[in-house]
């Protein structure tokens, strides 16, 4: 199960080849194009407002939003649907999101999550074999356009029309397609002739992706966001196009209903946090994968990570046996949250955490790690934006997988998500396969937030890193990159990361030195390269951001910002 889900959240078919691998008690060192750090990049620093996100047109939208006048909000909302056009793989209007706002006006965190349900007509006696990867049955309502709408009608300066007009006018007129897109997008060239509608959306000719600086137009997406720009969000969430893409799903075997798309509404929640010296890192509590963010830097706790070194045999030891606990937790534990056993907050108390630290082995590598049962007892794109007045946000939109569930309703242009995915057949899980039910979800926003001398929590950081089960530990080392190796923005997400697949397998980026990946061996963990060169020849040296995770950043300063955008894509950071 874990294999299929990887395959999913990391949206490359081809990376199963590797995985395969891994599955079978291989792992492997990843050495593809030059080191991350030596990529020669800066941060971004800006005096009134930035945008940071994976692609350069959706980060000038964004950039032109904040040059009219608009806040954080509003750019946000407008790079979002233009990387909904120019990364369709990634991202869209058939998918969820996330995000954590700090709203200078109030002086406070504020949460939403803008994640669909499972249909109603889902059940465990209907997929006794779990959710598949693709198709009908993976679709859950998409609820990306409600975070959008509800984002901009509490905070925002401008309507969803206003946000949505740059991503209609690239989609009807077109655009070049970027090298990095161009390479992404052929991977999935057979899953998308799946499906008619798919292929005609997405495939020049109903042959192939775009290549490199091709132009590509999407004239039905583009229709489709005019109308929602004229109705509103309500022509998705209880009228005709909820109506006409819920018919479409049941007729394929799906299950969602057109009552569910009117049911369905944004919901704004409290962030979640623990502290890290004069710093707290914020995540939204389930159904998302950012308690175990939490988990895994309050495991770290006590230890004199500084003296460690970074990226020492140690350091990353200490990190991976972290990893590995916080994961086992929150595949038992964690799912939508009216349906868990046990609070988010148990998971992150004193005593819980001791017991999960003890089990961590200096200098020898776990093999298998479990949940905690004593709790039982008595298992996509980021961005970020900030503006002249303080106001910054952390921004996430995911389809689940590439194209998510690889269908289109004809003439609507755009993906459905495969978010079903996030659903277990397993009984003993708090994400359960059910009608109604929030699924587990990969996509995180990151916020952290400084103490002040007051006690007050000031703004600090908006991050993220996308990649599916690799954020969470990605936000750790990007955060300590930070925060103990004092680290800028662009050098903290370009710096070599680690992935921990299961059991001791681990792949490394190739800049770690080959001594520390000896040292870690010697621990136990399998940093053996096998497969080195399959992953070298399938992946081209560009789809580090796949495996690794790829992210943005933006940090305040006493006066303006400072940002950056992860090399291992291309994305940039917009000042303003």
């Amino acid at each position: 199960m874990w294999l299929k889900r990887f395959a999913v959240w990391t949206g490359s078919f081809l990376l199963a080849v590797v995985i395969l691998a891994v599955a079978a008690g291989l792992s492997f060192r990843v050495a593809l194009g030059p080191p991350a750090q030596e990529i020669a990049r800066d941060a971004v620093y800006a005096p009134r407002g930035v945008v940071a996100t994976s692609q350069p047109l959706a980060s000038q939208a964004g950039l032109r939003v904040l040059e009219q006048g608009g806040n954080a909000v509003d750019a946000a909302v407008t790079a979002a649907a233009v990387l909904g056009v120019v990364e369709p793989y990634m991202t869209g209007l058939g998918g969820d999101m996330f995000a954590i706002l700090w709203s200078e006006e109030e002086q406070r965190l504020i949460g939403i999550n803008g994640s669909g349900r499972s249909g109603s007509l889902m059940t465990l006696d209907a997929l006794p074999n779990g959710v598949p990867d693709y198709g009908p049955t993976t679709i859950t309502v998409p609820g990306a356009l409600s975070g959008w709408a509800a984002l901009l009608e509490e905070h925002g300066t401008i309507s969803l029309a206003e946000a949505l007009a740059p991503a209609i006018a690239l989609a009807e007129e077109g655009f070049p397609v970027s090298r990095t897109s161009a390479a992404e997008w052929a991977l999935f060239e057979s899953d998308l002739k799946r499906n008619a509608a798919a292929t005609a959306a997405f495939l020049i000719d109903g042959e192939r992706a775009p290549g490199t600086g091709e132009w590509y137009a999407n004239p039905d997406m583009a229709r489709t966001m005019r109308a929602l720009a004229e109705s509103g969000p309500e022509l998705l969430y209880g009228g005709s196009l909820g109506l006409q893409i819920a018919e479409h799903v049941q007729s394929l075997g799906g299950f969602v209903t057109a009552e569910d798309f009117a049911a369905h509404e944004a919901e704004w929640i409290e962030p979640m946090s623990v502290p890290f010296g004069d710093y707290r890192l914020w995540e939204l509590p389930p159904n998302g994968q950012g308690i175990a963010a939490l988990e895994m830097l309050r495991l770290l706790e006590g230890t004199d990570l500084a003296a460690l070194g970074h990226n020492s045999p140690r350091y990353l030891h200490r990190l991976i046996e972290a990893k590995k606990l916080a994961f086992a937790d929150l595949e038992h534990f964690v799912g939508d949250p009216e349906f868990m056993e046990v609070e988010a907050g148990e998971l992150l108390s004193d005593t819980f955490i001791a017991q999960r630290r003890s089990r961590i082995q200096p200098g020898k590598a776990a093999t298998h790690v479990d949940p905690e049962r004593s709790l039982t007892q008595s298992d996509t794109t980021y961005l970020a934006a900030a503006d002249r007045h303080g106001n910054m946000i952390s921004f996430i939109n995911s389809l689940a997988g590439a194209f998510g569930s690889g269908i289109v309703v004809p003439g609507t242009g755009f993906a459905l998500q495969n978010r079903g995915v996030g659903l277990s057949e397993d009984l003993d899980k708090a994400n359960t396969i059910g009608p109604g039910r929030r699924p587990f979800h990969t996509i995180i926003p990151g916020f952290v937030t400084k103490t002040g001398g007051d006690g007050a929590q000031e703004p600090w950081l908006a991050f993220g890193i996308v990649g599916g089960a690799q954020q969470p530990p990605a936000h750790v080392q990007v955060l300590l990159n930070m925060l103990v190796f004092e680290m800028d923005v662009q050098q903290a997400l370009d710096a070599p990361r680690f992935r921990h697949w299961r059991g001791r397998s681990v792949s490394l980026e190739s800049a770690i030195p080959e001594s520390t990946v000896d040292k870690l061996s010697a621990m136990g963990h399998r940093t053996d390269d096998p497969l080195m060169e399959v992953g070298r020849t399938l992946m081209l040296g560009r789809h580090q951001g796949f495996i690794f995770g790829c992210g943005q950043a933006v940090q305040r300063l006493d006066r303006g910002y400072v940002a950056g955008s992860d090399s291992r894509r291309d994305g940039i950071a917009a000042a303003h």
